[in-house]
């Protein structure tokens, strides 16, 4: 695997570019993710070459696809080296065997301090070769009744925003809780699709899932695609799964609603270009250009 540059975009692929008549098939995964990384990674293949039998050209996984622990604690014990890991080899070896670019949900990542690790997105082209990487920005904390979450206390935060040149055009890239900061997505610039891969809990997604998704395909005029954990895990805790792909005038084109499996759909240029010119309001923006 190659490091990839400290940059706002990286390499561009040597894919056939999509147009306008040639929409490219995406695919979220859905996953209900257990305390064993081996049985998460066979299931994350299962998933993937279904996804690529079906015509799916990029794969997205959801947020913590390959561990969810007993406690906040127990992702340090699977925590890699960046560069270098069963995870990460993974990731690399799927994308070049099935021939797809791969958006790897999230992995633990070692941080420079003790005690914690950076939930980090990398993207494989269908080269297997990296093509980005993300650290998630910002740290879910939630507190109501039983329910108890504090990420800050074993993840250490990122710091910049990432995209990627896909053979479509721009991905902007996310996590989870960055789903409720619209300022971060604004910062991504002209994308035809946004990313975010999540583990939403079953109360926060029942409330605010679906309406943060379809604004942020609104507001920026692009496809959004969320792979999510969907379902009851071994540790106890319940997700709320609806992984979707939505079309830039905020309509949903392809969901499920719980337990593993596939959402597919097709990012087609041509939509994306008659949204903005019907409504023009990605280029009517005044604040926060670019």
């Amino acid at each position: 695997m190659s490091a990839t540059p400290e940059s706002h975009e990286t390499h561009e692929s040597h894919e056939t570019p999509a147009t306008p008549e040639s929409p490219f098939r995406v695919a979220a995964l859905q996953m209900v993710s257990a305390p064993d990384r081996e049985r998460n990674l066979a299931d994350a293949e299962r998933l993937i070459a279904e996804a690529a039998a079906a015509g799916a050209r990029l794969v997205l996984l959801p947020e913590y696809f390959c561990f969810m622990g007993h406690k906040d604690t127990d992702k340090l014990a699977i925590r890699e080296p960046y560069g270098d890991g069963p995870i990460q080899r993974f990731l690399a070896d799927a994308a070049k065997r099935h021939g797809v670019w791969i958006i790897g949900g999230t992995l633990p990542l070692q941080a420079p301090e003790e005690g914690r690790v950076l939930n980090t997105t990398l993207v494989f082209d269908p080269s297997g070769m990296e093509r980005a990487r993300y650290d998630k920005i910002h740290l879910f904390n939630f507190e109501k009744g039983a329910e108890s979450f504090d990420e800050a206390r074993t993840i250490r935060p990122g710091e910049a925003v990432r995209t990627f040149e896909a053979p479509f055009g721009r991905v902007g890239l996310s996590v989870c809780y960055d789903l409720r900061f619209p300022e971060l997505y604004r910062r991504m610039g002209d994308c035809a699709l946004m990313v975010v891969p999540s583990a939403f809990t079953y109360t926060t997604g029942e409330a605010h899932w679906e309406i943060l998704l379809r604004a942020r395909a609104i507001e920026n005029q692009c496809y959004v695609l969320a792979a999510a954990q969907g379902g009851k895990h071994e540790n106890g805790r319940r997700t709320w799964g609806h992984s979707m792909l939505i079309d830039p005038w905020g309509e949903i084109v392809a969901m499920r609603d719980e337990a593993a499996g596939v959402v597919a759909g097709d990012i087609d240029l041509a939509r994306v270009a008659s949204v903005r010119t019907s409504l023009p309001a990605w280029r009517h923006r005044v604040l926060g250009r670019a």
